[in-house]
């Protein structure tokens, strides 16, 4: 073997492959030499120093590992000797682990019987020893039991002059005694008796006294000294109403009583309804500062000196709200003695918040309710008896948590005013007033708008109510009478109401009477103020029945006193129209305000009313079923002031004009003005000169006008009807109206143009089905055009193709050649007839009307159409000329208006 340079042996030693071993490391390192004596070479690379240098190394570490190989072996035997050792030294240690263990077992076991027979002894020798301590207390009892009965007080008062541990002590000894004088019933006991009562009060004024004396000085040692022992003795009662009796918080309101601290700014403004509610009180809130300061000082003190801290804050509260809070609050109520209910509920609503944020922060002073045991106590005579007296007990059931305290407190102090029925009255009460005082120029004025004639609505209520409330069947009043009178104290009414608006003072002035919005806003917020207040100062099963109560004074007001007022009204000048003046629209304006009223009241009642009501089903569906037939009175009187603006009738198969019409009626009279000569002109010239006939001017006027005021005042579904109603009546009027004048070639070209007019005043409706029925009147127009050739086939054809040729008669009997044309349409009945057959069936078959029935069926969808708004658009156009010509009565515009009753809310976007 080739020896081995120094460099390359140190890397084939054994310490090198202990330690972290990288292959290619390893042989760069025993090559690193040769590498650099090959590059150093000029000639050939030879590779023979290489294959020495690597040879030698594996001989090495061949020899290396055969060295590790035999240490390792050794190694292995060395480990498997010891483990072997281990083995047996760890078995030899468990059997003795096992051994001690057995022998704590058995040392446990003997002492928890030893423990056990130590318990029993123990309970026995603390059984023995409360017998000697109760044999020893009552030796002691009847020893100075005994004393007593001799009138020998010597010992107590020396035990008295011990100090503090000795008055405990007497305060305990003359609680016992007290306790057992009421149960001895010997010869002379009463003396005895009467011994001990006197020495008791002597010894609880002697404590007093001295308690007095130490709060004078700021001594809370003894103070906490008295209270302590006055506490063994028979409660410490007295002691607490000493110390707030003398307290300087109480002392100094009672001086301050002759000049209270009011705040005199806001009773300028307390009773305006339209002014915002009062949110500070300066007396009052510097009176509730006074008193957050006071607690959080005496907190401290009576934890300090009292050994029952809760009874006493408990005390010294309630204390606070009976005589502080109480008085300041009187003095502010009586300040509205002079003012109108309102002023009263807002002081009485300041207080009660102003109160609830006082007594939420008071809650934060809450003390431990336990009251701690006098250390004497625990050899009290006979557990049976207790040696407490009943003040003492009083205080422990009393001392529950100043949290109940103060919510109770809280609430006997507004029980005078909110007990029973006493608030919801006031509250009804100043509603009903305000609302009579703000709508008593309205009211006046429709008064004398009416007078003339039946007396109003509002009158005829108020009376009617009256004289219900006034019924006291057999001395006493029935359910009815309650009712009416309720209502008329709720909602402030009287006949005297009305004999005052019967005889005003003031002139009345047309916007007196004018309904808006804006008013009924102001009374909401009203209504709303009163509504918070109901909610805040009544008890929580309260707030359903008092929100009901509070709905029927609205009710009464807005719905009975504003709107059905001013509807009633609406609807005397309607039945006093003229029908030869032209009707004013001012009705529809009227009807516009009515309707957002409506719809403002509504959403109000839903909004804000029924869900106050929500833990009442009862009381919410009483609720719904009252606001439901309000609307609906409301909704019947706005759809019959419609029709009055509006309505026709057809009866006896010719139409009619109903004496109460408006619009309608004027319309009939513009065309009852038409000249029998303006559709037959004798001078043609002249005619054609003129675009339109005089009626016919008149007539699209009118219509434009109605178009502009109702799109104006309404919208939705109710906007749809009322156009259709209109459209639908002056459709049937110019049927009727076509037939009474004669018209020749010249006079149709004016006839063509008036229908034109017509259609193009209707279609700015913008309702599909007016749109049809006039394209009709137009088509019906152009029989006066056609030549007589051509006007069979003309009228069989189109929108006239659908209708009756026996209808359409009337209409062809105008044309002036008509005795040339009508010898044709007899010539062919005559071949009809002749044909086989009914003559007038073949007429029909000819003219394809054979399907009048089935033209006539569809007058009823198309009715329906017109009387409810939630129907699909109009059916087939055959049935609205069809039910023209069949003379069908125009749709009522009630069924328009009145179908959303059941949904509790005025029609308005359908």
């Amino acid at each position: 073997m080739n020896p081995l340079e120094p460099n390359v042996d140190k890397h084939l030693r054994l310490e090198v492959f202990e330690a972290k071993f990288d292959v290619k490391d390893f042989v760069g390192a025993l090559s690193e030499k040769l590498i650099s004596q090959s590059k150093a070479d000029p000639g050939p690379f030879d590779p023979k120093p290489f294959i020495r240098t690597f040879e030698a190394a594996v001989d090495k570490l061949i020899a290396v590992r055969k060295d590790v190989q035999a240490k390792t072996e050794q190694m292995e035997k060395s480990v498997r000797v010891a483990e072997r050792d281990y083995s047996k030294k760890m078995a030899e240690l468990n059997r003795g682990f096992e051994a001690v263990g057995q022998s704590f077992s058995g040392m446990e076991t003997k002492m928890n019987e030893v423990g056990r027979t130590a318990i029993r002894i123990g309970e026995q020798m603390e059984s023995v020893h409360q017998q000697r301590q109760r044999a020893q207390a009552a030796y002691d009892l009847i020893d100075f039991y005994n004393q007593f009965a001799r009138d020998d007080t010597t010992r107590l008062d020396a035990m008295k002059k011990e100090g503090k541990d000795g008055r405990r002590k007497v305060a305990v000894l003359l609680r016992r005694l007290a306790t057992v004088a009421k149960e001895v019933d010997l010869s002379h006991s009463d003396k005895t008796r009467e011994n001990i009562d006197r020495y008791c009060e002597k010894f609880e004024k002697d404590m007093l006294h001295l308690f007095d004396r130490a709060y004078r000085r700021g001594d809370p040692k003894m103070m906490h000294h008295c209270a302590q022992t006055l506490l063994d003795f028979n409660g410490g009662a007295s002691c607490v109403q000493v110390y707030v009796n003398q307290h300087d918080f109480f002392i100094s309101r009672v001086r301050a009583e002759g000049t209270p601290n009011i705040d005199p700014h806001i009773w300028d403004t307390l009773a305006d309804p339209d002014a915002a509610p009062p949110t500070t009180e300066s007396g009052l809130q510097d009176l509730f500062q006074e008193i957050r300061t006071t607690v959080g000082q005496e907190a401290q003190i009576v934890q300090a000196v009292f050994p029952n801290p809760a009874f006493v804050m408990q005390v010294f509260l309630q204390r606070v709200f009976a005589q502080s809070i109480q008085q300041h609050l009187e003095l502010l109520v009586a300040r509205t003695t002079d003012m109108r209910e309102l002023g009263f509920l807002r002081i009485l609503q300041l207080v009660h918040q102003l109160t609830g944020i006082l007594v939420e922060d008071l809650k934060a002073y809450e003390l431990p309710s336990v009251i701690p045991r006098s250390p004497t106590d625990t050899t009290e005579f006979q557990r049976t008896l207790k040696g407490m007296s009943t003040t003492n007990t009083s205080n422990t059931a009393t001392a529950a948590t100043i949290s109940t305290m103060l919510e109770t407190a809280m609430e006997e102090l507004f029980i005078p005013y909110t007990e029973g029925q006493r608030y919801l009255e006031r509250e009804s009460t100043s509603l009903g007033e305000m609302y009579a005082d703000y709508l008593a120029k309205f009211t006046r004025y429709h008064e004398v708008t009416n007078k003339q004639g039946k007396s109003s609505m509002f009158g005829r209520m108020v009376d009617q109510l009256s004289a219900a409330a006034a019924t006291s069947p057999s001395g006493g009043s029935s359910t009815s009478a309650q009712a009416a009178a309720a209502l008329m104290r709720f909602g402030g009414l009287s006949s005297s109401t009305t004999q005052a608006a019967q005889n005003p003072e003031d002139p009345v002035r047309e916007e007196d009477g004018v309904l808006s919005v804006l008013v009924a806003e102001r009374m909401l917020k009203w209504h709303a103020e009163a509504i918070g207040r109901a909610v805040e100062l009544s008890p929580a099963n309260d707030a359903p029945k008092h929100t009901f109560a509070l709905l029927r004074v609205l009710s009464a007001a807005i719905c009975n006193s504003y709107i059905e007022t001013a509807l009633e009204t609406l609807q005397a000048r309607l039945d006093a129209l003229d029908n030869k003046s032209e009707p004013s629209m001012q009705p529809l304006t009227v009807l516009r305000e009515v309707n957002l009223i409506s719809h403002l009241w509504q959403r109000y009642v839903t909004m804000a009313l029924l869900p106050l009501a929500s833990s009442s089903v009862t009381i919410r569906r009483e609720m719904m079923v009252f606001n439901n037939q309000a609307v609906s009175r409301i909704e019947g009187a706005t759809n019959q002031a419609m029709q009055k603006l509006t309505d026709g009738k057809c009866e006896a198969g010719q139409f009619e004009l109903d004496s109460r019409t408006a619009i309608v009626n004027w319309l009939s009279a513009q065309l009852a003005k038409q000249k029998r000569t303006d559709f037959k002109p004798k001078n043609d010239d002249i005619s054609f000169a003129r675009v339109n006939t005089e009626p016919c001017i008149a007539c699209c006027e009118m219509l434009e006008k109605v178009r502009d005021f109702s799109k104006a005042s309404l919208n939705g579904k109710n906007l749809e009807v009322f156009l259709t109603e209109v459209g639908v009546a002056f459709h049937s009027l110019l049927l009727e109206h076509l037939k009474k004048f004669p018209v020749s070639a010249t006079g149709g070209l004016m006839l063509a143009k008036d229908l034109k007019s017509y259609q193009d005043v209707t279609d700015s409706f913008a309702i599909p089905s007016l749109h049809e029925r006039f394209e009709f009147i137009r088509q019906l127009g152009n029989v006066f055009l056609v030549r007589p050739d051509i006007l069979k086939s003309y009228i069989t054809e189109g929108y006239l193709g659908r209708i009756d040729a026996s209808l359409l008669r009337p209409y062809l009997a105008q044309r002036s050649d008509w005795g040339q044309a009508e010898k044709g349409f007899n010539d062919d009945l005559g071949g009809d007839a002749g044909a086989g057959g009914d003559s007038r069936g073949g007429m029909r078959d000819r003219f394809g009307m054979g399907r009048l029935s089935m033209i006539m069926k569809d007058l009823e969808p198309l009715r329906e159409q017109i009387s409810m708004p939630s129907m699909p658009p109009m059916p087939a156009l055959s049935s609205g000329f069809a039910s023209s010509f069949a003379n069908a009565r125009p749709a009522r515009f009630s069924s328009g208006l009145a179908g959303c009753t059941e949904r509790g809310e005025v029609c308005v976007d359908g």
